[in-house]
């Protein structure tokens, strides 16, 4: 019912993401001298703090595995809330690359703003060994700490996600019977601010490619006037991207040269565009072999082309190939009407 399968393992990157940040956290024992004694990296697991107290407290058993050992920092997500401070429209869109490698566009809706709530609690045996490890936490935050996620990995999309710090809560079973194990637990709550994106389709299909705007003579009547006049405006490729060689040069041509040979002409057209050597020609007319061009078009430079110079056709299967990031120009069009119909975007046709 809800469409089609997707899953990005946002959550799941998160999660990873802040159990990361504590993974190298030490503590250090030293001598009166204040010379080092021991340095120790401080374990963390995914789980309940529940769950690590339990083992701490049971009986020993001599046939067991080795019981769990403090200093420990234990981490699990708590909560997840939408938020509403970070809401944007959700119909607005916008443009993604594959990262497969190709620049090819893919028109993506924006995400939906998520707060991941964290536990995090650090147990010791000793007083010494929480201040350790809570000092080298706490300066960290102010309150927050970014971290850069890639998000959706099928379009590159990477994002800073503040991890906020929101509080911090102290437990001492000090005054608990001699019999009980001590257990010190600072217990910090955080709020990661992420995104959870939806479906990210696969091909550039909804994205704009062509505009067609019709105008009105009778300002007046907004609803049923007759168009007058439409204007088209679609991409065109400033260069050629499939190496057609249709064509080439037969003599060298100076950079001011606009009218010079090429072997065959049959396969190029009037008032369309030709790239020799990445300099972008307009062709004007043409009498058989012979071409008469307007050079350096859109911005390219005018140069000197020697003989044998593939000339290649620019045309819609070069349109076809832009990719998103790439300069091109557009093709627009104009047409006058007389006929008093109207365009229908619904049916795509004049009615």
């Amino acid at each position: 019912m809800l469409g089609t399968y997707y899953y990005h393992e946002i959550i799941r990157k998160t999660i990873i993401a802040f159990g990361t940040l504590f993974n190298t956290i030490d503590i250090r024992h030293k001598k009166q001298d204040g010379s080092a004694y021991s340095t120790m990296r401080v374990p963390i697991a995914y789980g309940p703090r529940e769950k690590f107290l339990a083992r701490l407290e049971q009986k020993p058993d001599l046939r067991s595995r080795v019981a769990i050992t403090l200093p420990r920092l234990a981490f699990e997500l708590t909560s997840i809330q939408y938020d509403n401070e970070r809401k944007v429209s959700t119909m607005q869109t916008f443009k993604a690359t594959n990262n497969s490698g190709t620049k090819a566009a893919r028109k993506v809706y924006m995400p939906v703003p998520y707060n991941l709530g964290f536990r995090l609690d650090v147990m010791t045996q000793y007083n010494e060994d929480s201040l350790q490890i809570v000092e080298q936490i706490l300066p960290t935050f102010q309150p927050s700490f970014n971290l850069t996620i890639d998000l959706v990995e099928a379009i590159g999309e990477k994002r800073d996600v503040p991890m906020v710090l929101e509080s911090v809560d102290f437990e001492d079973n000090y005054d608990s019977g001699y019999e009980e194990k001590r257990i010190i637990t600072h217990t910090l709550q955080f709020n990661a601010k992420t995104y959870l994106f939806g479906n990210v389709p696969s091909t550039g299909t909804g994205l704009i490619k062509k505009v067609t705007i019709d105008k009105y003579t009778d300002y007046e009547n907004t609803k049923t006037a007759s168009r007058q006049l439409r204007y088209v405006a679609e991409p065109r490729a400033l260069k050629d991207y499939n190496d057609d060689a249709t064509t080439t040069l037969v003599a060298d041509i100076t950079a001011t040269k606009t009218q010079f040979a090429v072997a065959d002409a049959t396969a190029l057209v009037i008032n369309s565009y030709i790239d020799i050597g990445e300099e972008l020609m307009y062709i004007v007319s043409k009498d058989g072999n012979n071409l008469t061009v307007r050079r350096g078009q859109d911005g390219t430079t005018k140069k000197s082309h020697i003989q044998q110079s593939a000339v290649n056709v620019v045309n819609s299967a070069d349109d076809a190939a832009l990719e998103l990031g790439d300069d091109f120009g557009f093709s627009e069009q104009r047409f006058d009407f007389n006929d008093g119909r109207v365009w229908s975007p619904t049916k795509g046709t004049d009615v």
